[in-house]
């Protein structure tokens, strides 16, 4: 098995999870110093993520979301379909993807998680199960009439 060849400059995704660290760091307004001692790297080193210099290992990835508040496929939403093929992604040879690749998860939406994160606000159980129970009768409503008008009674 060959060696993968030397990097000359940052991959493009490497560089694309960066921004997506960097982006929501600043929008929490936590400091490269803060997010770093939280997860055991330096400030320097959070840099170095953030401009895609180095790569973020997966268990830093994972510690870098629980500290952001937000799940590990955050940092790759709407990242253009051409990085890939501009990063190298294929140093083997493979040329096709091994895997089918995942439908669109709709809990990664920002409205999903708006909706989620405003239901988790709701202090009462009754209140939040009901809204539950509204949501799912909404939602089986609409599946009864795909392709018709519904009229209002």
């Amino acid at each position: 098995m060959s060696r993968r060849p030397p990097r000359t400059s940052p991959d493009p995704i490497d560089k694309y999870v960066g921004s997506r660290v960097r982006a929501r760091r600043v929008g929490l307004r936590i400091s490269q110093t803060k997010l770093g001692d939280s997860i055991g790297v330096t400030f320097q080193q959070v840099q170095k993520y953030e401009n895609g210099t180095n790569r973020i290992g997966a268990s830093n990835l994972y510690k870098i979301s629980r500290q952001l508040g937000v799940d590990v496929s955050y940092f790759f939403q709407e990242m253009p379909e051409d990085l890939y093929d501009a990063s190298n992604a294929d140093p083997y040879g493979l040329s096709e993807p091994i895997a089918e690749p995942f439908e669109s998860d709709p809990m990664a939406a920002r409205d999903s998680i708006a909706l989620v994160h405003d239901y988790q606000r709701i202090p009462d159980e009754i209140l939040r199960q009901r809204m539950g129970q509204f949501m799912r009768a909404l939602a089986n409503s609409l599946n009864d009439y795909p392709d018709e008008d519904v009229e209002e009674t």
